[in-house]
């Protein structure tokens, strides 16, 4: 060993422990992690923005292939359909076969589709190609966001990174309306399927440097059954609310098809229970801050889509202005999502826990959307849009980086994939019902003001703004609902309360260390190992962090390099080490135990 002042901190000290079973390491140094995060959200990017920007892209298309306006409709539903009712697999796999696999083929295949899609020289391979795109973008969805869970599993950069992951979630299909607004009129509509092949590229070098692989160990089993009627489910709810969009809310496909996915949800729970290997443990779902980020995803997402469809169309028609420029006016949201969630979470999250981060984010919506509601045809961008675009984005960064954050946290790691899903399926129902419900809303009400006599814009006007009014109240009421269920105060990020007990941690066993800032889960009473120079014991102090206060809660000199800490409470520590000629070396810990898994509302 050489004994300098500035040594390589990789290789100068190790440490040995032995997880419990549910342990997941994560060996990415803390800068390295940042990077995977920004692979993960070029995928990310890559996979929201695909609706809007084909949307913007679907007439110089229907021109240039000669399909109908009754046939336009399944470029965007072929999509959404495989999307949506092949999440909750996607998700699974991911935990079957590893993340960065998922990952990796997701990528790959949705950049293979996007180029069929490109090169289609009709209407068939067209929606043959979206649809494609759905298959691998239900893959590559749910193994990007349990990647990032598993990245940065507590901690203020939990809270950074997911509020980097939800701006982007949050404001992706507004970057779609510029990309795809510039690509149609500036090239051709084929480029806005042939962009995603660079997202792809660019997320899959940098997945392929920087991602450590999935643990090999013990996988789930995949339900079959579940998977059948989880699949045929969504399928029939998607489809449904589809239909509604398209042929109304008179039409007899749509209740049959609604009533079909909900009868087949039920049963797909009522096999849950029962099952061995579940596809969605429902432990997953009936944790009370999970079950609220879920239904305040959906109902933010519900929102966000029919706000894009109604404000593009009065952009463009009352306003006035371009694609192009009709995708620059949604920037000031852009921006204010962004600067919201990635900084409130982050500040308030860690101390006060989720409650009033959503509630008062879905608050915000609601009063954006009321604002939205008073729309009229002498309505000025500066006037009537800009201000309630900025809050509607504070609403939604705030809320939906909170939500995110809290649906995936805690979670076992075997589970990480499925629940990851349930957030995107989340995001993909709240799309359907809010395109659907919120465009037959504003056609009524187009309707009545036809009928009343006035003119077709100001009737259409009219119209959203009657969804506009609706979709607040929906907030509203989704705000209380959602500030009952979310219990008070921070959740612990363990995994007892959501997978199997872990084992106590027997001193002396070893397991080799991955790396700086490595988080593992242990067991108290107590946190045990030894510091190692490759093979030979070394002799200094180890000391241990609370992570959230900062506060030393202990320290002990090692004995021929062995160590052992009490832990106070279950949590997520700093341990410290240092020896004499060597820099200090950190590795983060995560403490789990089976007689604390209940005290989820123990303020740190």
């Amino acid at each position: 060993m050489t004994q300098s002042t500035e040594p390589d901190v990789g290789k100068v000290l190790d440490l040995e422990r032995t997880p419990g079973p549910n342990v997941e390491r994560v060996t990415a140094a803390p800068t390295r992690r940042w990077w995977i995060l920004a692979v993960i959200g070029v995928a990310q990017l890559m996979v929201i923005l695909d609706n809007s920007i084909v949307n913007i892209a679907l007439p110089s298309a229907q021109a240039d292939l000669g399909f109908s306006d009754a046939q336009r409709q399944w470029v965007v539903t072929a999509y959404a359909l495989a999307f949506g009712s092949l999440l909750l697999l996607g998700g699974r796999l991911s935990d079957l076969f590893g993340r960065k696999a998922a990952f990796v083929v997701g990528l790959i295949g949705f950049a293979v589709a996007s180029v069929l899609g490109g090169l289609a020289p009709g209407f068939g391979l067209l929606v043959a190609a979206r649809a494609l795109q759905g298959v691998f973008g239900a893959v590559l969805a749910p193994a990007a966001l349990s990647l990032l869970t598993t990245t940065f599993p507590a901690g203020r950069d939990r809270a950074r990174a997911f509020g980097v992951f939800s701006a982007l979630a949050g404001s992706g299909a507004a970057i779609g309306l510029l990309l795809g607004g510039t690509l149609t009129e500036y090239a051709d509509w084929r480029w806005c399927m042939y962009v995603n092949v660079v997202f792809a590229v660019i997320a899959l070098i940098g997945a392929l440097l920087l991602m450590p692989a999935h643990p090999a160990g013990d996988r789930p089993h995949l339900d079959i059954v579940g998977t059948v009627l989880a699949s045929a489910g969504l399928f029939g709810v998607v489809f449904g609310f589809a239909t509604a969009e398209t042929d109304g809310w008179t039409s007899w496909p749509v209740y049959a098809f609604l009533a079909a996915g909900v009868v087949l949800l039920a049963v797909f729970v009522a096999v849950q229970r029962v099952r061995t290997a579940p596809l969605l443990p429902l432990r997953v779902l009936l944790d009370r801050y999970r079950g609220g980020s879920y239904l305040t995803i959906l109902i933010l997402t519900t929102g966000m889509f029919g706000l894009s469809l109604f404000l593009a169309y009065v952009m463009q028609t009352e306003l006035g202005l371009s694609p192009v420029l009709t995708g620059v006016a949604f920037l000031p949201m852009v921006a204010s999502i962004v600067s919201a969630s990635t900084t409130v979470p982050a500040l308030v999250l860690p101390r006060l826990g989720p409650k009033p981060l959503i509630f008062v984010g879905l608050l915000l919506g609601a009063g954006a959307l009321f604002w939205f509601s008073h729309l009229t045809p002498g309505s000025s961008y500066a006037s009537g849009v800009l201000g309630p675009l900025i809050l509607m984005g504070l609403g939604m960064g705030t809320a939906m980086s909170t939500s995110i954050n809290t649906a995936t946290l805690g979670v076992a790691p075997q589970d990480a994939g499925v629940a990851s899903a349930t957030v995107n399926t989340m995001q993909q129902v709240g799309g359907s019902v809010g395109t659907a419900l919120l465009s037959s809303i504003a056609g009524t009400a187009t309707a009545t003001a036809l009928g009343v006599g006035l003119a077709p814009r100001a009737a259409a006007l009219a119209g959203y703004d009657r969804a506009f009014l609706v979709a607040s109240a929906i907030f509203v009421v989704a705000a209380v609902v959602c500030g009952l269920l979310v219990p008070a105060g921070r959740p612990h990020a363990t995994v007892s309360d959501s997978g199997p007990a872990p084992r106590e941690l027997p001193a002396g066993d070893s397991d080799s260390w991955g790396g700086p800032e490595t988080v593992e889960e242990v067991t108290v009473p107590g946190l045990s190992g030894r510091v190692l120079d490759g093979e030979v014991p070394v002799d200094g102090t180890v000391t241990l962090i609370d992570a959230l206060t900062g506060a030393q809660v202990g320290t002990t000199r090692t004995d021929d390099g062995h160590y052992r800490l009490e832990v106070p409470r279950a949590g997520e520590y700093l341990l410290v080490v240092s020896a004499p000629g060597r820099r200090p070396l950190a590795e983060r810990v995560r403490v789990s135990a089976p007689e604390l898994a209940m005290a989820r509302d123990v303020q740190a």
